[in-house]
């Protein structure tokens, strides 16, 4: 009576998401008084009841979640039970029996099976199953360390049945109600698909999104709540939302989430991909869109998607067809015309929300606007854990690594990544399979791995996508390659690397990182090399770009192109943003007659907007380098715009050494060669003469004899008489003097930063000239 009792006692619960990398292992996170009221212990089964009836093992509750009635379940056991994020459901301690006969099916569309049913024994050995349950051969989970017993952890990390997570139904299951899989039972693999039947689909669910946890919740909010419980607004007398617009970065996630919100809501999903409602005929567009309107209405709760919908509702006053101004109009009409109370919302996605009508952009047509945008380091090992998943990774696979030197990675780069390194895992095994026989032997799968060199060299081949058009080849040069700049590299990395390495830091003192760098020196003297370095060192994306990039001769071009510069870098930060012979692209304004010099004076105040204008530089830091600073904007040069003014001078004696040490590394030098003494001797030379002279010694020994393998001091010393220093006595009076200059200058400008110094005497005095006098 006892064991009955105990059968019969039930417990409510609210169900939560449980975390991404413990999706599909079968574990339920339930609180230790649930546990102890139905008499489980940690490993036990629980029948879980909603819609219909599911099971998992019991598992301790997070640390977060002690002392909150909820319980954790996948997405999944979510759809097994029939109950969303937020319902109750009813728990029950389950007896399960060991199957004779169980029988799975691909649950996904467009997928054949063709696999060893040992292997799926394998996988689900142990599992909890009910007929009718969408179940994950999840392969390695690798679950956290936790508090879990070891059994229990050993039982749940089974090994992978294929290089992918595949999920399967359980078509059929003998005996009825809970069972395992045990040595004796028979498992059969269907190859086809199968529609679940009285069951949600599982094909996407909140589970296999990672880095949108604010957004699943916005979205929740203004899609899941009024779907599934319209009473609540009815109640408050307000109407529902009827739109919500998803709007970021091309590969975000914005589709995919869409159909997570339908599939959890068990809401019918209607997509409408832009193009495709377009007909040759007068009207036949218009009408294809009120066809699909009517439907979802009809078949309510119901979500309709509109991808990429800035193809057939642009802005009206800038196209010039007819069709496109009449499916605007529709579009507004069927928004407006649908009903409060019809159980339909329309969802929309875009990359470019400034292209659509401003008309549809207002509460009643799309009530929300979300933003998805680039995910930060905890989003991108959110999606990492998703999609390896299934994957047999190798013990130095640091998922945490790749996540902090992934920056800029949206999701679809991520899945790009991860099929990437599979597919070199794949390479490195081709030798041991026989084509001819055409099936890969399974002791061949089973040691199969994606390692840690895989990931890298999949990253040599994957760029984030918002950096395809400026990407340029990641910079080699470390700092150990820069010698004679110790004074300018020192505050390189305070001002760059330590704020983009070390962002909490800053943050704990209440200061700022800078927000620009000017590099000024004779030419030859690294510039260039150091801040190749700084991008290197500092893990950072790194765009450079040179004045004919960005001046254009058509009108406003110029500023569109560093406006989208500017946007795209703060997409993908942290970022740094390159610009060589600055003084070129943001000369001082006022200080041409026409023609280009508008043209700059524009792009001047463009920059000037981007660096320290209303929208905040996160991440994104800009360097630039000339050789001749007094020509720059000093608007340009206060703090806030270009904070530090790095001036990089000539290497004394111990940098040329050091130089020369670096550029001879490769060199088979002679014993007589005495780099010390050859520094002294090679006095106000850069770093570009200090190259200039090691080549011009490798040449003198090889015209010395084409069969040389060493150079000598004689080849070193008739270099010398080749090369000469590039910076005079002069200059480096002339650098110093404008040293003190633009300093001066940066701390003079006027508070709007308009007029240079100097300018505003003569224009107030040609202004009282102007005017006549009393007498």
């Amino acid at each position: 009576m006892a064991d009955v009792a105990i059968k019969e006692k039930q417990v409510k619960l609210q169900v939560a998401t449980l975390r991404a990398e413990e999706s599909g292992a079968g574990i339920a996170r339930i609180p230790r008084s649930a546990m102890a009221e139905l008499g489980l212990t940690e490993g036990d089964v629980v029948q879980i009841s909603a819609k219909r009836d599911t099971a998992a093992r019991v598992v301790a509750p997070y640390p977060e979640d002690e002392g909150l009635e909820v319980i954790r379940l996948d997405g999944l056991q979510r759809a097994n039970a029939g109950a969303g994020a937020g319902d109750m459901v009813a728990l029950s301690r389950a007896e399960m029996r060991p199957a004779t006969r169980v029988t799975f099916a691909p649950a996904q569309e467009n997928l054949r099976l063709q696999g060893s049913a040992m292997a799926l024994k394998r996988s689900f050995f142990g599992r909890p199953l009910v007929a009718g349950d969408t179940v994950a051969t999840a392969g390695q989970q690798r679950l956290p360390a936790g508090d879990m017993p070891p059994q229990l952890r050993q039982m749940l990390n089974a090994p992978a049945y294929a290089l992918a997570e595949v999920r399967l139904i359980v078509v059929s299951a003998n005996p009825k109600g809970i069972v395992y899989i045990d040595e004796n039972t028979e498992v059969e693999l269907l190859a086809e698909y199968q529609e679940p039947q009285d069951a949600r689909r599982t094909d996407v669910t909140y589970d296999d999104l990672g880095g949108l946890g604010d957004t699943i919740n916005q979205l929740r909010e203004m899609v899941e709540l009024p779907l599934r419980y319209p009473e609540l607004f009815q109640r408050l007398g307000v109407d529902p939302p009827r739109g919500v617009l998803l709007h970021g970065p091309p590969g975000t996630g914005k589709t995919r989430l869409a159909r997570a919100v339908a599939n959890e809501s068990d809401a019918q999903f209607f997509l409408i991909n832009g193009p495709e409602i377009m007909g040759s005929a007068y009207g036949e567009s218009e009408k294809r869109l009120r066809e699909i309107f009517e439907q979802a209405t009809k078949s309510a709760p119901s979500i309709l998607f509109i991808d990429e919908i800035d193809s057939i509702a642009p802005k009206r006053g800038q196209v010039t067809g007819e069709a496109e101004k009449r499916i605007v109009a529709q579009l507004l009409t069927l928004m407006d015309g649908l009903e409060p109370r019809t159980n339909l919302v329309v969802i929309a996605a875009t990359n470019r929300p400034d292209a659509i009508d401003e008309a549809l952009r207002r509460p009643g047509r799309f009530d929300r606007e979300i933003v998805i945008g680039v995910p930060d380091e905890k989003g991108r090992r959110e999606i990492l854990g998703i999609h390896t998943r299934g994957m047999p990774l190798g013990d130095d696979v640091d998922l945490d690594e790749l996540a902090r030197t992934t920056f800029g990675f949206v999701g679809a780069d991520m899945a790009a990544l991860t099929r990437e390194a599979a597919i070199e895992a794949v390479r490195r095994i081709m030798p041991k399979i026989d084509l001819e026989e055409g099936t890969i032997p399974p002791e061949v799968l089973e040691g199969v791995r994606v390692t840690r060199d895989d990931f890298l060299g999949a990253l040599k081949r994957v760029q984030p996508s918002a950096m395809r058009e400026v990407m340029v080849q990641a910079p080699n040069t470390r700092w150990s390659d820069i010698g004679g700049l110790d004074a300018a590299r020192d505050k390189m990395i305070e001002g760059i690397e330590l704020p983009l390495k070390h962002p909490d830091a800053f943050r704990r003192l209440g200061i700022r990182p800078a927000k620009g760098f000017l590099l000024y020196g004779p030419p030859g003297t690294g510039k260039t090399l150091l801040a190749k370095a700084a991008a290197r060192e500092s893990d950072a994306n790194f765009i450079a770009i040179k004045s004919s990039d960005l001046l254009s001769k058509w009108y406003g071009e110029s500023e569109q192109q560093i406006a989208r510069l500017f946007a795209r870098a703060r997409a993908v930060a942290p970022t740094i943003i390159f610009i060589d012979e600055l003084d070129s692209l943001v000369p001082a304004r006022g200080s041409g007659t026409s023609g280009e010099p508008q043209v700059t004076e524009r792009v001047v105040n463009t920059i000037l907007a981007e660096m320290d204008g209303i929208e905040e530089m996160q991440s994104v830091v800009v360097i630039g380098a000339t050789n001749r600073p007094n020509l720059i904007d000093p608007a340009l040069l206060r703090p806030g715009r270009l904070d530090e003014l790095i001036y990089v001078s000539v290497p004394n004696a111990e940098g040329r050494k050091r130089i020369l040490e670096i550029h001879t590394s490769r060199m088979p030098l002679a014993k007589d060669v005495d780099l010390a003494a050859l520094a002294e001797k090679a006095d106000r030379f850069t770093g570009a003469d200090l190259e200039d002279l090691v080549r011009r010694a490798g040449l003198a020994a090889l015209k010395r004899s084409i069969d040389s393998d060493l150079v000598t001091l004689e080849d070193f010393e008739a270099a010398l008489k080749d090369t000469r220093a590039s910076v005079t006595e002069a200059m480096e009076k002339d650098y110093e003097k404008i040293q003190g200059e633009i300093k001066q200058q940066a701390m003079s400008v006027d508070p709007i930063g308009f007029f240079a110094p100097g300018m505003l005497k003569p224009v107030r005095e040609q202004k009282h000239a102007e005017e006549p006098t009393k007498d």
